[in-house]
């Protein structure tokens, strides 16, 4: 690959570029400096003769000098030198067949782009070369710096390339497309349009490689759009067990949030309707058993019945393709599988993911600590669930910090009356740690287990209450912390508890241990009433030299002792509140100055609040609650980055709610579910790589065949099984081999049929009769390419073609001289359906060379020979508004014919009405915006249009091939100008064109790979249904076929004259394969979505 390719160079690059003993490597070795690396002499003309000496290295004709000077430029770019100055010797060398070169040289070019941009510019339409590239390596190399060049300007140009790359045949090349599409986002976000169009066709191809990144794109460039997860559910499902890892991980979380929007919740059953009346059966039982009771007691309302609940299909579906990716070896995606779970899983299946978790916790330090983290989250949910893997958290002493404090909190969450005693155990064990932060941690570990767990609750506090006299000053502390709310849950009957941590207040310096003292002995002082005055007493002698905390708790143990023993507190609080009145910090002089009012108001001041004063100070407080502190990040979604932090992180997407409804869950139907199961062989047969038949919307865009390569290799396979399906595949593919192995006689027998008809055409029997043989000879080919016959029975009717093809080519030789009747298709109705058919006296640019030899010409070769149209829609557009320009209305429609001064120009006719009540005079088109490549001829001049009149003139423009519009301006005499445009049409930027059949299919084996577009779509509309609305939207020629199954359309671009074939296999199931090949991979394209469009809206 090329990352690995361009780590070894730039390792070498760092080391000495290896170990080449040739003479020029050692050469170039000396002359980078000692020890092998880039010199860092500072002198400027050493710099100058070595980028002197790179370039000359770089000119040279020798690929092994060439990539040591890229090796070399690598190094000093990464030792920080500046290398702008080789900027056009290395972008020559992008061209060059060596792709280590290419790659050290696409690494130049990423790191330079953004500094230069103008020289980055040189350089864009090298790789839009090597995007043509036959290497699929290069192709993407080539996209990919590309799209790393962060110049807002060649924005369109990249998204040519996507596009282009998007229809490659190379997976690769469409993953590498894939992951362009972010980077194009971020560069300019009003592109968001025309990429969602690609996601949602990248969306459907079946290659794995492409699934993971289109995905990824997806969630950061549309995550709104969930309708297009819809069709690709299921295949999305199927496909995930065989993405790559880091894809997995992107589905998962796409698929998570899909879930949480698409099912309802698991977890929550409905209730049954009610009935509000009794069934009759029911009412007529208890009119003869109960005929004395009141009628009151009858229509009691009954408990609501609950119905179990029954999970969707694909619910189902998801939950059960990711279950075995618990297996997976990748951290991320057994995480990705947990959290999926974990939000949308019913409760009893939970349990599943335990394991794979507890197996992570064996990988390494960074990776136990964020699956600890959600471990700690689950755990403070599902406690029940880890308990029987409790051994699994203990504590080692090789454990660092913050991956003790994550098992602490585990163990703390899934203690239970079973596994209280053995968490117990190892809790002593941790308090005697050397880590302060850990033995602290652990104290209050052991808290919320006493908290928890009231069968222990007593034996924790006594526990606590020793560690009281620990020599360590921070478990101390902590154990003060974690006794005095644990003494809030029953304090009268633990008094004496509230008299020993009362006579450790001098001992504790710690000031949060020593504020938890002074409140625990402020609340409770009707307990200690003997102890709490001497307690102030101590505080009051040292409260100038206290921690804010611990002041604060002073002031209210004063107030507090004050309303309940005023004679032996008074003056102490009123000595307190004077120490305090002056205090530097302003919360301390806040709260005296309020507490003075409350507990000691003057006679004059007193207030009906101080009267009060008991109830409000001595109010009993709530319970503590002593839970996780993972337990608040559960309304993140599980394995987030806002999970790990706690907090919102760039991008966050939340996890939406269920829904109360289910939706409907038919959007998610397709009418073929073949993806279920793996295709069939014979399913597989003939396949184009760019096949859809896995899918079965008509939009489908890849196969999951690539090649046909791979189809034979699983055809060979399969026909192991010794199935019949398999043996009727092994007769198909024989018969495919001996079609190939017999070209060279159909080609001896063409030229036969040739020269036949040159010597017959004066004797060719009528129109009608050479239809009806033309149909019955249809009707044998369909019959012969139905049946399945062994090689032995194929052979004779190979020999047995002359004679029916010789009919079929008579009639061909006829309809050259007559080209309506070569128009003429089977029932035709053209008084219905077919607008206009052009006769050929009209044509200017008719052939010079007609008839027979006219004929042959064009089928003994594969080019397409211009022709005329077969219809032209008399549909007209608007290009002026009648209110817009005070009465001019201006209307165009194409003619689907050659401009007269110009072949490369289409003709529009221009229809110009006056709907004013006044004469217009001087009516012109003006000058004309057109983008570069184009061309526009327009000589319209009208001297005078009558009111009520209108008059039409032809113009002819050369849109280059492109989707671009043509912008001018309409002017009249009067000095108004009115700018318009005429946007093209793809159906009309073609042109119509006559050719064999047999040239037909041998150019179409030359438009093959990534010049060729497929799709499949389904129909109930016939062949000549189906032929004449393809004729009406898009300007191109029946090809006459001798198969029946078939129809294949012919034509030109106007302005490059490049080939165009369009082929529709309708089978008896309805189902259409079109097939478009096409240089031009953008009209290509288009034309394929214009025919399935039309064909989807018959």
């Amino acid at each position: 690959m090329a990352t690995g390719g361009y780590n070894a160079s730039f390792d070498e690059a760092l080391t000495g570029f290896g170990s080449d003993n040739t003479e020029n490597g050692q050469q170039h070795v000396d002359r980078s400096g000692s020890g092998g690396g880039v010199s860092s002499a500072p002198l400027m003309g050493i710099d100058y003769k070595r980028n002197e000496e790179l370039k000359n290295m770089l000119d040279s004709n020798k690929d092994g000098m060439k990539l040591d000077a890229m090796k070399l430029i690598i190094g000093m770019i990464a030792k920080g030198r500046d290398c702008t100055n080789l900027f056009p010797a290395v972008v020559k060398n992008v061209v060059s067949k060596n792709p280590e070169i290419k790659k050290l040289v696409f690494v130049y070019l990423v790191r330079y782009a953004e500094e230069q941009q103008d020289l980055a510019l040189l350089s864009i339409s090298t790789f839009q070369k090597a995007l043509k590239d036959p290497n699929q390596l290069i192709r993407a190399s080539a996209l990919r710096v590309l799209s790393s060049i962060r110049v807002s300007i060649i924005a369109p140009i990249m998204m040519l390339a996507i596009k282009d790359c998007v229809m490659d045949m190379s997976p690769y090349v469409r993953k590498t497309a894939a992951n362009a599409i972010p980077k194009l986002y971020n560069l300019d976000s009003e592109q968001k349009e025309p990429l969602v169009e690609i996601i949602e066709k990248l969306l459907k191809d079946q290659t794995t490689l492409v699934a993971g990144s289109v995905v990824m794109a997806f969630e950061i460039v549309c995550p709104e759009r969930i309708d297009l997860i819809h069709k690709n559910f299921r295949k999305l499902c199927n496909l995930l067990v065989d993405v790559d890892e880091w894809g997995q991980v992107t589905i998962l979380n796409m698929l998570t949030r899909y879930a949480r929007t698409q099912f309802i919740d698991p977890n929550k059953t409905d209730i049954i309707d009610e009935k509000f009346y009794d069934s009759e059966d029911d009412s007529e039982e208890e009119e003869e058993d109960e005929e004395d009771e009141d009628e009151d007691k009858k229509k009691k309302s009954k408990k609501p019945k609950k119905k179990p609940y029954v999970m969707d299909q694909d619910h189902r579906l998801l939950l059960r393709v990711t279950k075995p990716l618990l297996q997976s070896r990748n951290a991320a995606v057994v995480m990705g599988v947990a959290q999926l779970y974990h939000h949308i899983a019913p409760r009893n299946e939970i349990s599943v993911i335990a394991r794979p978790l507890i197996r992570l916790l064996k990988g390494h330090y960074e990776v136990q600590s964020i699956v600890l983290s959600n471990l700690a989250t689950l755990s403070a949910e599902r406690p029940n669930m880890f308990e029987p893997y409790l051994k699994s958290f203990f504590v080692r002493s090789s454990d660092p910090t913050h991956i003790r404090l994550l098992k602490l909190d585990i163990m703390a969450n899934i203690a239970g009356e079973t596994s209280i005693h053995n968490i117990l155990r190892e809790f002593r064990a941790y308090i005697a740690s050397s880590d302060k932060q850990f033995a602290a941690a652990t104290i209050q570990a052991i808290g919320r287990v006493a908290c928890n767990i009231s069968e222990v609750t007593e034996t924790c506090l006594h526990g606590l209450m020793n560690l009281l006299s620990h020599k360590n000053e921070a478990v101390v502390a902590e154990s003060v912390v974690v006794i005095k709310k644990l003494l809030q849950l029953q304090p009268k009957e633990n008094k004496e508890l509230i008299q020993q941590v009362a006579k450790m207040t001098d001992k504790v310096e710690i000031p949060s241990a020593k504020a938890s003292i002074l409140w625990l002995v402020g609340e409770y002082c009707n307990l200690v009433p003997k102890i709490a005055p001497d307690v102030l007493r101590k505080a009051a002698k040292n409260f100038i030299n206290e921690d804010e905390s611990v002041k604060l708790q002073i002031i209210n143990l004063s107030s507090k002792l004050v309303v309940t023993n005023p004679k032996q507190t008074q003056l102490l609080c009123l000595y307190v509140l004077n120490l305090a009145k002056y205090d530097q910090s302003y919360d301390i002089r806040d709260r005296a100055r309020f507490l003075r009012k409350l507990v000691l108001p003057d006679e004059e001041e007193e207030s009906a609040l101080a009267k009060y004063a008991k109830k409000i100070l001595m109010a009993s407080k709530p319970m503590p609650v002593l839970e996780s502190n993972f337990k608040s990040r559960a309304r993140w979604q599980l394995g987030s980055l806002s999970h790990c932090i706690n907090a919102e992180a760039n991008g966050y997407i939340a996890i939406p709610d269920f829904p109360d409804e289910p939706p409907d869950p038919t959007v998610r139907n397709v009418k073929d579910d073949s993806f279920f199961g793996r295709p069939k062989s014979a399913d597989k047969k003939k396949k184009s790589f760019f096949d859809s038949s896995n899918e079965s919307e008509s939009d489908e865009f890849y196969s999951s065949i690539s090649g046909s390569e791979e189809s034979g290799t699983e055809t060979e396979s399969e026909t192991e099984d010794g199935s019949e399906d398999d043996s009727e595949e092994e007769e198909d593919s024989e018969e495919e081999t001996e079609e190939e192995d017999t070209s060279s006689e159909e080609d001896a027998l063409e030229n036969l049929r040739k020269r036949y008809l040159k010597n017959k055409i004066e004797d060719e029997e009528s129109e009608e009769d050479s239809e009806e043989d033309s149909e019955e000879d249809s009707e044998e080919d369909s019959e012969e390419d139905s049946d399945e016959e062994s090689e032995e029975e194929v052979k004779p009717k190979i020999t047995a073609k002359p004679k029916t093809t010789t009919k079929i080519t008579t009639t061909k030789s006829k309809t050259s001289d007559d080209p309506v009747s070569l128009l003429d298709l089977e029932d035709w109705n053209s008084t219905s359906t077919v607008p206009t058919v052009m006769s050929p006296g009209t044509d200017l640019l008719q052939p010079l060379t007609a008839g027979a030899n006219a004929l042959s010409l064009g089928e003994t070769s594969d080019t397409i020979i211009p022709s005329l149209p077969v219809c032209v829609p008399d549909e007209t557009k608007e290009l002026l508004n009648r209110m817009t320009s005070q009465g001019l209305a201006v209307k165009y429609k194409f003619l689907r014919k050659p401009y007269i001064g110009s072949n490369k120009m289409v003709a529009v006719e221009l229809i110009f009405e006056n709907t004013s009540s006044s004469i217009m005079n001087g009516i012109s088109v003006g000058s004309a915006q057109l983008q570069s490549g184009m061309k526009m001829n327009a000589s319209v001049s009208i001297s005078q249009l009558a009111a009520g009149g209108s008059i039409s003139s032809t113009v002819g423009i050369d849109f280059n091939d492109t989707l671009q519009p043509a912008k001018f301006s309409i002017c009249i005499d009067t000095g108004r100008q009115y700018p318009v445009k005429i946007a093209p049409v793809v159906g009309e930027l073609i042109e119509a064109g006559r050719i064999s059949e047999s040239g037909f299919l041998a150019l179409q084996k030359k438009l093959t790979g990534m010049h060729e577009n497929a799709s499949k779509t389904t129909t109930s509309a016939s062949l000549n249904a189906i032929k004449t609305a393809i004729l009406q939207a898009v300007n191109v020629r029946p090809i006459d076929s001798s198969d029946s199954s078939y129809l294949r359309f012919a034509a030109l671009t106007f302005s490059g004259k490049l080939p165009i074939l369009l082929t529709l296999k309708v089978t008896d199931e309805g189902t259409v394969q079109i097939t478009v090949n096409c240089e031009k991979i953008v009209i290509g394209s288009m034309i394929m979505k214009v025919a399935r469009e039309t064909i989807d809206s018959l």
